[in-house]
């Protein structure tokens, strides 16, 4: 299995972090994924990675939540890192129209912006869209190197409409905890969509599938999603691992 979303570097993880991925790889859990959310947030993460290269991979960016008046000097700032170290993708970016619409322009720029880099440095993207997914494929949609690019919807919770318009646009749907909640109507909406376009996340420490739902998620609780999934899709645990797995590395560029 791929976690392909996960905050290790959060402060939830500090007392047990290295017991945490230990579960994990023992659950069967190969690769996790980090989204970084801002100019704080990128020295821990890369700590992280810096001490497990094999298993924990970085990605570059600032969260759509994290977008102020200040953002120019923010995207500064992380644009630093990409010439000196090796990210996996560039996430998560995005937009987020949830709680407050104050910085909706620069929550645009802020997403064209990091989209370029991912174009020009040839990685996918990671994308945060929330009350925003009409709006997060138009803007993709419209980039004049929209064609270029791939990626991952990080917490799918969109419609059938919209998940077939990313397939079009070779993007790939995150399916986390929000799966096994019993009235978040996302089982329907996935029948009508091919397991091929869906990866594995958790978005730890956040989202915990049932029955953790509440409490602290970490990666270990794919196994959870795993299941849910081979129920919806009416087939077993290891086709679902399998599946996901070659999808995430196909998105992240990374061998068998």
């Amino acid at each position: 299995m791929i976690d392909t979303h996960a905050h290790i570097y959060d402060v939830d993880f500090e007392t047990d972090r290295d017991a945490m991925l230990k579960r994990a790889k023992q659950t069967g859990v190969s690769k996790i994924f980090i989204p970084n959310i801002d100019a704080e947030s990128i020295e821990p993460m890369l700590e992280i990675t810096k001490k497990y290269p094999d298993f924990c991979f970085p990605m570059l960016g600032l969260h759509p939540c994290n977008v102020k008046e200040n953002y120019k000097s923010q995207l500064q700032l992380l644009e630093k890192y990409l010439p000196t170290h090796k990210f996996a993708a560039i996430g998560e970016i995005g937009l987020d129209f949830f709680h407050d619409r104050t910085f909706e322009a620069e929550q645009y720029e802020a997403l064209k912006i990091q989209a370029r880099w991912a174009f020009e440095h040839k990685l996918s993207i990671n994308i945060h869209s929330r009350k925003a997914n009409d709006e997060t494929i138009k803007t993709l949609k419209e980039l004049p190197f929209s064609k270029s690019l791939t990626g991952i919807f990080h917490c799918f919770s969109g419609t059938i409409e919209q998940a077939k318009r990313l397939a079009d646009m070779n993007f790939y749907l995150g399916i986390g905890g929000v799966v096994t909640f019993k009235n978040a109507g996302l089982a329907k909406i996935l029948k009508e969509i091919p397991l091929s376009q869906l990866v594995l996340e958790t978005d730890a420490p956040y989202l915990a599938p049932d029955p953790f739902r509440g409490k602290r998620n970490e990666s270990s609780y794919l196994t959870f999603v795993v299941e849910k999934l081979a129920d919806i899709y009416e087939t077993s645990p290891l086709e679902i691992k399998k599946i996901t797995t070659h999808t995430a590395n196909k998105v992240f560029g990374f061998p068998e």
